[in-house]
């Protein structure tokens, strides 16, 4: 009888051992599998290395990579490209530049062109923020061709008006952007200007259009007094899949952000490496030297193809004031007029291209992501005359 309780109790007792296997084991184990009719469980992540010290630590800090796409991610945009977006925009243009085109082809189509006359077209050009050298240039040139032509009829003198504003702007100048790649090493591309002109927004636009165009583009964020600018900056190449640099603390040194955005370039093989500095004021000795200074650093590892002068068209000769200062720093290659459709004063085209030496080569047309567009002066001109 001793046997048989025994027995009983070991069976029982093997009962409970086994339930307890079978249901809390697999729940505790690596390899457990999973329940019917559920998912298997994914296999936890290993913890994140330990951050070391060093330089190799600080460029990963710097660096905010482009979004996967190979899994969705984020869907990237897909840009147009830049050539012809100028003609597509140009009714834009029109609406805020007629009125210009209408009150000069008003006035040479007047059956008698007097002093008085002649005075109130070189007013309205230098009203128009063509400058008073320009104004006058461009009114002694008009009456010399309508006193040899003799012409009146309004398709005459339309032809005449366009003709002479064509001249002004330079039809035959060279508007093109450098973004080759060259020597193995990309094109650089350093965006300056100030406060407010629309820099930052600029050079994502410019990062959009060089990438519809086929390029590979890197964005550096050298406008480390903002956080919000970097944040911006990376935002529009999150959207099309541009990798940006940019510093791991408020107020870090622009020009070293500059050069590692630039090295980063060079070791990824990008066509293009575009570098937004920080707004600053022109009348600050400083920060206009800081500029020069990111300048020199980033040609420590290869030139500065193109400097391009953000400047806000709705300002006017106020704006020519700070192309001043900005081409004694640094080198301006071209000249980005933004708001160029918020504002009746397109004379601003011919009066910063005669005062700073160098052509506008880039139009901002809008506040949509794609409003940004190579200048074509013949669109321009069309515009004005309707």
């Amino acid at each position: 009888m001793e046997y048989v309780i025994l027995i009983i109790v070991i069976a029982v007792l093997a009962v409970v051992t086994g339930g307890w296997l079978l249901f809390v084991r697999p729940r505790r184990g690596r390899g457990a599998t999973a329940a019917p009719g559920q998912p298997p469980a994914a296999p936890q992540a290993p913890p994140p290395a330990p951050s070391g010290g060093g330089e190799e630590a600080a460029t990963a800090a710097t660096q905010a990579p482009a979004p996967a796409t190979a899994t969705g991610v984020l869907d990237l945009e897909r840009p147009p490209p830049s050539a012809g977006r100028m003609v597509r925009l140009r009714a834009r243009l029109a609406r805020s530049q007629s009125g210009l085109g209408s009150a000069l082809l008003g006035l040479l189509s007047r059956d008698r062109l007097d002093d008085e006359t002649w005075d109130e077209i070189e007013e309205v050009l230098i009203t128009a923020d063509v400058g008073v050298a320009p104004a006058r240039l461009m009114v002694d040139d008009l009456r010399t061709k309508v006193k040899v032509l003799g012409v009146r009829g309004p398709a005459e003198v339309r032809g005449l008006l366009r003709a002479e504003l064509l001249g002004q702007l330079g039809e035959d100048t060279d508007r093109s952007l450098r973004t080759a790649p060259h020597g193995g090493l990309p094109a650089v591309v350093l965006m300056v200007g100030v406060n407010g002109t629309g820099k930052t927004t600029t050079c994502g636009k410019l990062a959009r259009a060089l990438i519809g165009d086929g390029h590979t583009v890197l964005l550096g964020a050298a406008d480390t007094f903002r956080a919000a600018a970097a944040d911006q900056l990376q935002t529009w190449g999150e959207r099309v899949g541009a990798q940006t640099v940019r510093a791991d603390r408020e107020g870090a040194d622009p020009a070293s952000v500059a050069f590692e955005a630039v090295s980063e370039g060079i070791e990824q093989g990008v066509d293009v490496v575009v570098v937004d500095t920080a707004g600053r004021l022109h009348t600050k000795v400083g920060l206009m030297d800081e500029l020069g200074k990111v300048k020199r650093v980033v040609e420590k590892k290869t030139p500065v193809d193109e400097v391009l002068l953000v400047l806000d068209a709705t300002t006017g000769q106020n704006g020519l004031r700070q192309a001043r200062v900005f081409a004694e720093v640094v080198d301006v290659t071209g000249v980005v007029l933004t708001k160029l459709d918020g504002t009746a004063k397109g004379g601003i085209v011919i009066a910063v291209q005669r005062e700073l030496g160098v052509p506008v080569k880039l139009v901002g047309l809008g506040e949509g992501p794609d409003d940004l567009a190579p200048f074509d002066p013949g669109a321009f001109v069309d515009a004005i005359l309707g």
